[in-house]
């Protein structure tokens, strides 16, 4: 699961990438280079189930985020290109001012930055739509295939959305549409997160970035989300020691860094939920996608104990920290025996019982 990072030059990108990585990105070319690094998502709740195992391991559940570089007229066929290999994309808007790092465009207009970029996408889209089209009419006047009519009657409804300028993560497709076009890699499909950069002024008003901004028009809308965060403070936060960091955060009246949210926003849109497993060995977040069943979910930890599953006792993180242990928490009956079909919830702690 990959998140690529997007936006105009100058707008943050890399720096945010950084932070969110903890990789040293630098050099002149860092803005027209791709970079891949590992962001680890935050989970208070791991903590609180080390507390009752004082485990000799904690690991985290973990997101890859890939820095596309700018999005300048000049290379946008290449990043574009680059961004089909992505499962949501993460667009960089500048709202913070600057007069020294002066705006690609001019001025600083986040809306417009956001419905550009989304054009951009919806014109490669409604290109490659053209041409697999016209394909397809030819094949189909040399002979009648269902298959293909079902195919050509998807992209028509696929090419009349995008004509409305409105993205194909918004259109609703049945199961069989939705398989008649599987094999492409539409760049408007994806789920996108709108990452507003905002001045340090607004560390305190994070919530209040959308109505501020008169962004409204970004918000609510399917397969999106929108986070606001400082990119200064961030980078300011990172290299702190974590008790300077609280303190600072304290200042702003904020209780934890704006990229925590990010990378959690980040992880809704992709349909993940993080499971745990607790022991003294390792207290672990383990990342499914929503609505998999319990033997899908041993399979994530080890394909032997995915064959060999007999059951899950399954048992509520807070029931859980709350009893103290899970010896208490079976005393309460708060411990079920799940079988295979089971559909793990976000936050669960599992013991899977396998053979073998």
């Amino acid at each position: 699961m990959q998140a690529g990072i997007i936006g105009l030059p100058q707008v943050g990108k890399t720096t945010l990438f950084r932070i969110l990585t903890r990789a040293h990105v630098e050099g002149k070319g860092a803005a027209s280079t791709t970079h891949v690094g590992v962001a680890k998502v935050p989970e208070p709740r791991l903590l609180e189930l080390a507390k009752l195992y004082h485990p000799k391991k904690i690991t985290y559940a973990t997101v890859n985020y890939v820095d596309l570089g700018g999005m300048q007229t000049e290379r946008m066929r290449e990043a574009l290109a680059q961004l089909r290999e992505v499962d949501v994309i993460a667009h960089v808007i500048r709202v913070f001012e600057d007069p020294s790092v002066p705006h690609s465009e001019g001025s600083i207009d986040p809306l417009r930055d956001a419905t550009n970029l989304d054009l951009e996408l919806m014109l490669s889209d409604h290109d490659q739509i053209t041409r697999r089209l016209e394909r397809v009419e030819k094949d189909l006047k040399k002979k009648r295939d269902p298959a293909l009519e079902t195919e050509k009657a998807t992209l028509e409804k696929c090419k009349a959305q995008l004509e409305a300028e409105k993205p194909l993560r918004e259109l609703e497709l049945t199961l069989e549409e939705k398989k008649s076009i599987g094999g492409f890699l539409f760049l408007s499909a994806r789920p996108v997160l709108y990452v507003l950069n905002l001045g340090d002024e607004e560390a305190d008003k994070l919530d209040m970035a959308v109505v501020r901004h008169k962004l409204g028009q970004l918000e609510g809308r399917p397969k999106s989300a929108v986070v606001g965060i400082c990119g200064r403070l961030e980078a300011e936060l990172a290299e702190m020691e974590e008790k300077e960091a609280a303190e600072l955060l304290a200042s702003y009246g904020l209780q934890e860094p704006g990229l925590n949210r990010l990378i959690r926003a980040t992880y809704d849109l992709l349909g993940l939920i993080q499971f745990f497993t607790a022991g003294e060995p390792e207290v672990r977040a383990w990342t499914i996608r929503k609505g998999d069943p319990a033997v899908k979910a041993a399979g994530v930890i080890h394909s032997d104990i995915e064959k060999g599953f007999i059951r899950a006792e399954v048992v509520r993180w807070n029931d859980l920290v709350a009893a103290g242990s899970i010896a208490a928490a079976k005393e309460k009956a708060q411990v079920r025996l799940e079988g295979k079909e089971y559909v793990v919830q976000e936050g669960d702690v599992i013991l899977f019982r396998h053979s073998g």
